[in-house]
């Protein structure tokens, strides 16, 4: 039996070399071993001002350890419908357990849809902000950041079409003129669990993981995500096709890149999602943070392949004997009519708090999916 070739590190490309023609021509031949084999990757020299990051993790800590708690619920999510705001710990869910981490969402904003608009334009909204009174530069930080950070991943998006021998132009349709992109950040607290040793039990192992779940294991949705670790801490993990977690360590001057599910259906599967997840920091070892950006696509707009060359597409074919699928994939074929009704879909399975309140009739609709999907007592 043949053994299984898989990745056992992420690869690190400089996003500088693909602005020069001398080194674009490597950069897009790296890019498009990682897109097809790896699906996670560290981006550097990005030509993200250093103070700005210095900024961008100091106002995350500082979120999270000044503001007062009666700050955070004026901000809370469940208390709008555009899942934008602070959730509290263990609040969201993935992979039917909670996620020990506490977090703000943030997106590009958007003001308040119509009442004729569709029911996932509600996720298009403005930010609920924290108090200026305490945190007087933690706007600012965040929208300078969030402006950077979609001028990079629409110039990443490009470069992926080139690599996979496309027009650079090829995803532009999937975009809107002002369009929406959104931003995580957050804390996760320490949690007391032992460390494991070679020889513990298999069940041993499994309890103690979801003890430490900061974030279940998982497939980002849309097309890239792009995050920077605020923390020394190990903790992200991608899981290669012999099923081993891999570390992510955080690597200075650098962003994590995830393929989401979005990028995947639309290159026709060249482009790999990988499954990832966050152990969370055991006592000892300090809280750990971090900020994910998430590039958007038009939630009005509609799943279709691109027209991938054909050599390429025999690439793919080889390297998805070397990929490991066991995470739901939310955008399968003839299941929703837009990408903004898969969204809205995931976002109150994520965070059912919100469904309760906002969207009954689609957290009803998820519960009985989940309990005719679950195994039944013999």
């Amino acid at each position: 039996m043949v053994e299984t070739q898989t990745f056992t590190h992420l690869p690190i490309l400089p996003l500088a070399r693909a602005l020069d023609p001398t080194t674009k021509p490597k950069f897009l031949e790296d890019l498009r071993s990682a897109l097809l084999n790896v699906g996670f990757l560290y981006l550097s020299e990005t030509g993200l001002p250093e103070q700005l990051i210095r900024d961008v993790i100091s106002e995350c800590g500082g979120f999270f350890e000044k503001l007062p708690r009666e700050e955070k619920e004026a901000i809370e999510m469940k208390n709008e419908k555009s899942f934008l705001g602070w959730s509290r710990l263990d609040n969201e869910t993935t992979a039917f357990n909670p996620d020990h981490r506490e977090q703000l969402d943030l997106s590009t904003p958007h003001p308040i849809p119509g009442p004729e608009a569709p029911l996932y334009h509600n996720l298009l909204a403005p930010n609920q902000w924290p108090s200026t009174q305490h945190l007087p530069n933690f706007r600012p930080v965040y929208e300078d950041y969030i402006r950077r950070m979609s001028h990079i991943s629409t110039l990443f998006t490009s470069l992926i079409a080139e690599a996979i021998g496309l027009s650079p132009d090829a995803f532009d349709k999937f975009f809107d003129t002002n369009q929406q992109h959104k931003l995580k950040i957050v804390k996760y607290p320490e949690v007391d669990v032992p460390d494991l040793r070679a020889g513990a039990s298999e069940m041993d192992r499994k309890k103690w993981e979801i003890k430490r779940q900061g974030v279940g294991p998982h497939k980002d949705s849309m097309l890239t995500s792009f995050l920077l670790q605020a923390s020394n801490q190990l903790g992200l993990q991608a899981q290669n096709a012999k099923g081993e977690w891999i570390d992510c360590a955080p690597i200075p001057g650098t962003l994590v890149v995830a393929i989401g599910q979005g990028m995947e259906a639309l290159s026709d599967g060249v482009c790999a999602s990988t499954t990832h997840r966050v152990l969370s920091p055991r006592k000892g070892q300090g809280a750990r943070y971090s900020v994910p950006f998430f590039q958007g696509v038009s939630y009005d707009a509609k799943f279709e392949a691109m027209d991938v060359p054909e050599e390429v597409l025999k690439l793919r074919d080889e390297a998805r004997k070397k990929r490991k699928d066991d995470v739901e994939f939310t955008f399968v074929k003839g299941r929703w009519g837009h990408l903004g009704e898969a969204t809205l879909m995931n976002r109150v399975k994520s965070h059912p708090d919100v469904g309760e309140r906002w969207y009954p009739e689609l957290l009803s609709q998820i519960r009985a999916q989940q309990a005719a999907a679950a195994p039944k007592a013999s």
